[in-house]
């Protein structure tokens, strides 16, 4: 008698500096009463504020918990690329530990592929609601240029969670290393036809502490231009 195979889920978190938030996001995480196939990875990015301290007990008192620690904060990429790399589940992907991305979106996209029987060419992605009018309009606008510029359907780019299997993450190459990760992904699952499979998500304010990169007009401007500069440097590197 043949033994089935046990298809497992890790969904990595980067955490920089989201010591207050931790406890909750594991304690909203511990009630959804995840299957023994599921854990979470939570990479402490380098986090000065106790983040890996606090991230230690959890994972000595908590089964579905693993984490690694990264030295030096390099970007939010980075982190996420990392702890990508130290998964050794068939399907992994990564979502936000600031609350604003709900720990039960997660279950979703991962019913998403076992529904549909975990195929090995799914990449499954939140698509945000809820926002406020200008948050909207930015994102609309970013949407826009992307899907013009590199000539592929790319909307609400760094909407969460993000789940696929394993073998994806072999095609990518030089991915970088700060918040242009998410659109490296989107996109390198359009160009090797993966389906992509989009589920309405709720994104409410954060609980604790600021955003890294969004505290306002400034910041959304500063954003624009490192991902067009981005946006250039990718599509010079793939000879699009």
């Amino acid at each position: 008698m043949g033994t089935e195979t046990l298809v497992n889920f890790t969904i990595v978190i980067p955490c920089f500096n989201e010591r207050e938030n931790i406890p909750e996001l594991i304690s909203r995480f511990s009630k959804l009463n995840l299957n023994s196939n599921v854990k979470i990875m939570l990479v402490d990015n380098g986090s000065n504020d106790g983040s890996k301290e606090v991230i230690k007990k959890f994972c000595d008192e908590t089964l579905f918990l693993e984490s690694i620690h990264i030295e030096r904060n390099i970007g939010y990429g980075n982190g996420i690329v990392t702890g990508l790399k130290n998964c050794k589940t068939e399907f992994i992907g990564w979502t936000h530990a600031d609350l604003q991305c709900k720990p039960s979106d997660v279950l979703v996209g991962i019913k998403i592929i076992e529904q549909d029987g975990f195929p090995k060419d799914i990449y499954v992605k939140g698509n945000r609601g809820s926002r406020a009018l200008f948050d909207q309009f930015f994102t609309f606008g970013m949407s826009l240029f992307e899907s013009i510029y590199f000539h592929k359907i790319l909307f609400d780019i760094n909407a969460q969670p993000n789940i696929f299997h394993r073998d994806f993450l072999n095609h990518w190459s030089n991915p970088p290393d700060d918040f242009s990760l998410d659109l490296y992904s989107l996109y390198m699952a359009k160009i090797y036809n993966l389906k992509i499979t989009r589920f309405d998500v709720e994104f409410p304010p954060r609980i604790h502490g600021k955003s890294k990169w969004d505290t306002g007009l400034k910041s959304k401007l500063k954003f624009i231009k490192r991902t067009v500069e981005y946006s250039l440097k990718l599509k010079k590197e793939l000879k699009i």
